[in-house]
């Protein structure tokens, strides 16, 4: 058996080893992501853990959606030990604990179609450019009554609209639960609150750099689902599960941060322009803009994901910047005195349905391509854009998203930043299946077609 080689430490592996006896710890759930960011898990008992961090686990990658084909089918997991955590809601006695994982080949190479190391490429571009690359999401989601066999009425669980309050409110216990159990995982929370739209609620959680992220946001998701079914729920983070309500966003706040002199890259009084922003935060603004649309089709990567992106509904639509305007597509917060580390690049597009190690990666490659290529934006625009008109939008060089998947995948194919981003597995898959979708989804007929045409045609 090959001995594998990470970049992690003997002491974090000897403290997850050590943490799992003393803890009294049975079961570990090795847990890594498909290509569209959903879990997959196996578990091993406490006696093979130390085999897994030096030798990994073997599994079928040809079982997991845009891996390998059945002829290339061996494949390992790695365990992380930093990800090493106790599931709360598993029995005391004999625990059960979770850990992420790299994967790997048998021969000791990485897997260039893990999502996780897309990410992790992602970061090591941004630490060779003096860069540490952090992010903050705001996940939204909504909470529907369990309704056995009837997946396609979700019953809402409350009326409630933005930061409403008991009794409007119901899921107060919910989220004091799931609050406690993200905390178990080291997840330090910041806020959490009913959102816009009736049984729709947001956890928000504290920045950190991009991999560390997008694992919190996959332990989130994962705790978010088993809270709502101890409670009798079920958690969707589907983008527009309501006809005419706010749908389910994943604002993603961004900054670059030095790495020798670990202060926000963002900020720097002797840089300052007038609009109180450094070059390096408006060329990496000028880089999201400009990769836009092609992101869409990673950051909003389902047919449902455009129903959300529409006006009228708080959710970014056309492609411009500003400091006080949400309805543009990117927002930096206004600079107060105090608030140095705080100054970031808010990305109001991306939907919890994104798998968020492609996601990040793509959006921080495309900032630092703004960097690279010193590409300023156009001047922000503080105006309501919905209310302009399409001549005054072109005037003032506002572009618009894609408005369905198939548009947005067209736009990913063309951008060479988000393809050399992915690597050449994961872009050629990751099309594959989401133009696989659109195809599933543009063949259906629908409840509305057959109300509108059917005795009308």
């Amino acid at each position: 058996m090959v001995r594998i080689r990470t970049d992690y430490s003997e002491e974090s592996k000897a403290k997850a080893l050590e943490t799992a006896k003393q803890r009294d710890v049975k079961f570990i759930r090795l847990q890594f992501t498909d290509l569209r960011g959903i879990i997959k898990s196996t578990a091993i008992t406490d006696k093979h853990l130390e085999d897994a961090f030096e030798e990994g686990i073997g599994f079928d990658g040809s079982s997991i959606l845009g891996f390998t084909p059945i002829e290339e089918s061996d494949m390992l997991l790695v365990p992380d030990p930093n990800t090493f955590a106790i599931l709360p809601w598993r029995p005391n006695d004999k625990k059960v604990a979770r850990i992420i994982c790299d994967v790997y080949f048998p021969s000791g190479e990485r897997f260039e179609g893990d999502p996780r190391y897309v990410a992790q490429r992602a970061a090591q571009k941004a630490k060779g450019m003096g860069y540490v690359y952090k992010c903050g999401p705001e996940l939204e989601f909504f909470l529907f009554q369990k309704k056995e066999g009837d997946v396609l009425n979700p019953a809402k669980i409350d009326s409630g609209g933005y930061f409403d309050f008991h009794p409007l409110d119901l899921a107060e216990d919910f989220r004091r639960d799931m609050i406690f159990s993200l905390e178990n995982f080291g997840i330090e929370i910041e806020m959490s609150h009913h959102e816009v739209a009736p049984s729709q609620y947001e956890v928000d959680f504290r920045f950190a750099d991009l991999v560390t992220t997008a694992d919190r946001v996959m332990t989130y998701k994962m705790v978010a689902k088993t809270i709502a079914h101890l409670h009798g729920y079920i958690a969707s983070f589907m983008p527009k599960p309501i006809f005419g309500v706010n749908g389910s966003g994943m604002h993603t706040h961004q900054s670059l941060w030095e790495i020798e002199k670990n202060k926000n890259a963002f900020y720097d009084p002797e840089k300052m322009r007038s609009d109180a922003l450094t070059d390096e935060a408006l060329y990496f603004i000028g880089g999201l803009l400009s990769h836009a649309k092609a992101l869409a089709g990673v950051v909003a990567p389902t047919v449902n994901s455009y129903k959300r992106l529409v006006p009228g509904y708080e959710a970014p639509v056309y492609i411009s910047w500003a400091h006080k305007n949400r309805s543009a597509l990117i927002r930096v917060p206004e600079y107060f005195p105090g608030m140095e580390k705080a100054i970031r690049a808010e990305f109001r597009c991306p939907d919890p349905s994104c798998n968020p190690y492609l996601a990040f990666a793509c959006m921080c490659n495309a900032g630092l391509d703004g960097i690279e290529k010193k590409i300023l934006p156009p001047e922000p625009v503080e105006a309501d854009i919905y209310e302009m008109t399409a001549k005054e939008r072109e005037e003032l060089y506002i572009g618009s998203l894609p408005s369905t998947l198939a548009e947005a995948l067209c736009e990913t194919e063309k951008d060479d930043v988000l393809k050399k981003t992915l690597g050449n597995h994961v872009y050629e898959n990751f099309i594959k299946v989401k133009r696989d979708e659109w195809d599933q989804f543009r063949l259906q007929v629908t409840p509305w077609e057959l109300e509108k045409y059917l005795k009308h045609s």
